[in-house]
């Protein structure tokens, strides 16, 4: 029986490292958007991307994919936080990574909900003012 669970424990780890928040190594092509900001993405077919978003939690960003955008499109991998290495309360970049799957157009929406805390609702002003969105206006073309 020991085996069998050990075998159930491998397979476990294995699919957690699958999902959504998993550490990826290759963001692919990265663009780079910001809070009021629309971005323009071209890509190929078969190319993975990253929409990169400037991110510190310790000021209270959240940044957030709005919606998932057509998986024929782009399909999403997962989302990735890196720090600039400042130390406590320096900054960095959230990068949410896609797959270009299919020619086509998407606009994908990430919502940074600043100072929100759990329940992704502007709390006071200051939080509705500082909240916004990075918009990118995705096109994927055949590549040939």
């Amino acid at each position: 029986m020991i085996r069998g669970t050990a075998a159930l424990a491998a397979l476990a780890l294995v699919t957690v490292g699958c999902g959504a928040g998993s550490a990826v190594s290759d963001f692919g092509t990265v663009f780079t958007g910001a809070k009021g900001q629309t971005t323009r993405v071209e890509l190929g077919t078969g190319q993975r991307f990253s929409l990169a978003v400037p991110d510190n939690a310790s000021v209270g960003d959240s940044w957030a994919l709005v919606a998932v955008p057509d998986p024929k499109v782009a399909s999403y991998i997962s989302e990735e936080h890196e720090s600039d290495g400042g130390g406590p309360g320096s900054g960095g970049t959230t990068y949410f990574v896609f797959n270009a799957k299919r020619p086509g157009t998407a606009e994908i929406r990430l919502h940074n909900c600043w100072r929100c805390g759990t329940g992704r609702t502007p709390s006071g002003a200051d939080s509705v003012r500082e909240s916004g969105e990075a918009i990118f206006r995705v096109t994927v073309k055949k590549r040939g």
